[in-house]
């Protein structure tokens, strides 16, 4: 479950409170793709600020997308992870050229975390999601920090 933030603008059209310029400039490409519509929607609103986001509704579309904007970060769900098995990671190192993964996970407690890490993954993040961990996860995984 996603915890609720208020967000602060100061005019429409301006970048939120708190997002640093440089980031932002950087336009680091992000794919977030999730079957999950509301999910998909939550993690860009995260990371938009920082970072060129995408949804990405399937990982067709990812991959089609991919061939004129390679992304810097692929986000994936548990469950796509969970239907496709450890052979996604090594699929999306082959058609996303140098793209780091995140996972994004329900939970630790089933060892689920620590087999994607083993099996390819870059890095996991468990649920329920903060705009400021996720943030600096994605900006560790990016090389910022």
């Amino acid at each position: 479950m996603l915890r609720r933030r208020v967000v602060k603008f100061e005019r429409e059209g301006e970048m939120q409170i708190g997002v640093e310029t440089a980031k932002a400039v950087e336009n680091k490409r992000i794919f977030v793709i999730d079957e999950d519509e509301i999910m998909r929607a939550a993690m860009q609103f995260m990371l938009h600020d920082e970072n060129e986001t995408h949804e990405a509704p399937s990982l067709d579309w990812a991959y089609a997308k991919a061939k004129d904007w390679p992304p810097d970060l692929a986000i994936v769900s548990e469950a796509l992870v969970r239907v496709r098995g450890k052979e996604l990671f090594g699929e999306l190192r082959d058609r996303l050229s140098g793209c780091k993964i995140l996972v994004i996970a329900e939970s630790s407690a089933d060892g689920f975390a620590k087999q994607c890490l083993e099996d390819g993954a870059d890095g996991v993040l468990i649920k329920p999601l903060t705009i400021e961990f996720m943030r600096r996860k994605v900006d560790v995984l990016l090389g910022r920090r």
